[in-house]
């Protein structure tokens, strides 16, 4: 071994979900929205002046600091942004997760969250969620060096009351709670009203769920001036120019449409709801989701060969080879047509029937096993 190799930094890395290389591809494995953004997105696209591209953005993404400060009814000072909230999350365990006492998250949770402690050598513990996959608030009650959960957790897709978040919040005044709402629009109250009764909250959103901007890399954090103010300042010392500009410019344009915003949730619900009860009758059990994915187990089939028949029929949900969820299948929830797909061909696995489905303008056919 080189010599150099000796101080390299090892890690074992994040692994997001498969990004299917092919065309005709049911993708129901990385919770992105079915739905495009915004019109006006499209329009601001269609708009763009490409000779800016030759100035640096602005490092202080001031236009989409203050259009999410007026939407949500905050202040600018209590406005992060990132390139996307796994930017704004990595940032903030840089910057609060700095104690030698452990940060306290799930142990079944987004799985980045121990990549970057390990990353950032942060003391971890994983207290173990209960039986029903809920976190108990007694196990972050002990002294600790900080607190992130994810809420609607994943892979669970459960949601956990805006009480019981704030007595975790109340109990532990002298490390800063991180609450990652990267899908509270899809179902669920925001603890963010919180942020000015306690200031060591901070919330985390994303535009890649609910505003259909997985793709341009957008993400915000809500917190007291004080936990903003040290946010940007590590930032600074880190990258001053991390959102680039046509980022800022589809970001402010996502924002302003409301309504489009708004309907296209509600469609993802409607069809999540009917989804679920579609599951429920063919066996399965399904949580109850509070994100726009399902997280199911049948009581018959392992979830590893349903994911596996599924795939070779084109369609992609998440399978986790991990303990006590190996039995589980994430799956997002896409349009009305790809979901009638998907169920259509869960069905053909569990009744050995053909079907034949159209999702859009595309036919695909599952041939008899």
């Amino acid at each position: 071994m080189s010599e150099w190799m000796k101080n390299v930094r090892k890690t074992e890395p994040y692994v997001p979900g498969e990004q299917p290389k092919t065309d005709n591809v049911i993708k129901l494995n990385t919770n992105e929205n079915p739905y495009p953004p915004a019109p006006g997105v499209r329009k601001a696209c269609a708009g763009m002046d490409t000779d800016r591209f030759r100035l640096y953005p602005d490092p202080d993404v001031t236009q989409l600091t203050e259009a999410i400060a007026d939407y949500y009814g905050t202040d600018t000072s209590e406005v992060f942004v990132g390139v996307g909230s796994d930017d704004v999350l990595a940032m903030s365990f840089l910057t609060f997760f700095n104690s030698d006492k452990p940060i306290l998250f799930p142990d079944i949770t987004y799985s980045f969250y121990d990549v970057w402690a390990e990353l950032f050598r942060i003391p971890y513990k994983r207290p173990a969620l209960k039986d029903d996959f809920r976190i108990d608030i007694n196990d972050y009650m002990e002294p600790n060096g900080g607190i992130v959960l994810a809420n609607p957790n994943a892979p669970t897709s459960l949601y956990e009351p805006v009480y019981n978040i704030e007595k975790i919040i109340k109990a532990n005044s002298g490390s800063v709670v991180i609450i990652d709402e990267a899908y509270i629009d899809f179902g669920g109250e925001s603890v963010l009203p919180l942020i000015h009764k306690y200031d060591n909250l901070l919330v985390v959103r994303t535009f890649s769920k609910s505003r259909s901007m997985a793709g341009v890399r957008i993400g915000f954090a809500m917190g007291s001036p004080l936990l903003i103010a040290a946010l940007k300042d590590v930032k600074a010392s880190y990258n001053s120019y991390t959102m680039n500009m046509p980022a800022i410019t589809f970001g402010v344009e996502a924002v302003k449409d409301d309504a489009y915003f708004k309907n296209t949730l509600e469609k993802i619900i409607n069809t999540r709801n009917r989804t679920k009860a579609e599951l429920e009758q063919m066996g399965f059990a399904v949580l109850d989701s509070g994100a726009n994915f399902l997280f199911a187990s049948h009581e018959k089939m392992p979830a590893k060969m349903i994911f596996e028949k599924l795939r070779e029929k084109n369609i992609y949900v998440r399978y986790f080879d991990k303990p006590r969820i190996d039995n589980y299948l994430r799956i997002t929830v896409g349009t009305d047509d790809e979901m009638d797909a998907f169920i259509c061909a869960v069905k053909e696995i569990k009744e050995n029937y053909v079907c034949v489905f159209q999702v859009g303008v595309k036919i695909l056919s599952v041939d008899q096993k």
